[in-house]
């Protein structure tokens, strides 16, 4: 029984560690013109391979959030491009 729980235990472990390490966008991070105009290519070339573009307008902050944590990986964006597009889209939003 104990060798039962103690391979649990490891399975878990080892699981969990082999998990994606990707972090979460939790707000902006760039701000120069640059990092936004790469998140804006990034998103257009991206997005627009699987659906139409969504209006940057679709969402609030707390929304684009939710949705790229969701999209990105499909999107296989690393978590530079990943905050870029979240940035870009922000950026111009207006709520």
């Amino acid at each position: 029984m104990k060798k039962l729980i103690l391979s649990i235990i490891l399975g878990s472990i080892f699981m969990v560690s082999c998990g994606p390490k990707s972090v979460a966008v939790t707000g902006p991070k760039y701000t120069a013109s640059e990092q936004l105009a790469q998140g804006k290519t990034i998103f257009e070339n991206s997005c627009n391979r699987c659906h139409k573009l969504p209006d940057p307008a679709k969402h609030d902050d707390q929304g684009w959030i939710k949705t790229l944590s969701r999209m990105a990986p499909k999107a296989k964006l690393n978590d530079d491009q990943h905050q870029m597009v979240y940035d870009y889209l922000i950026s111009v939003n207006k709520k």
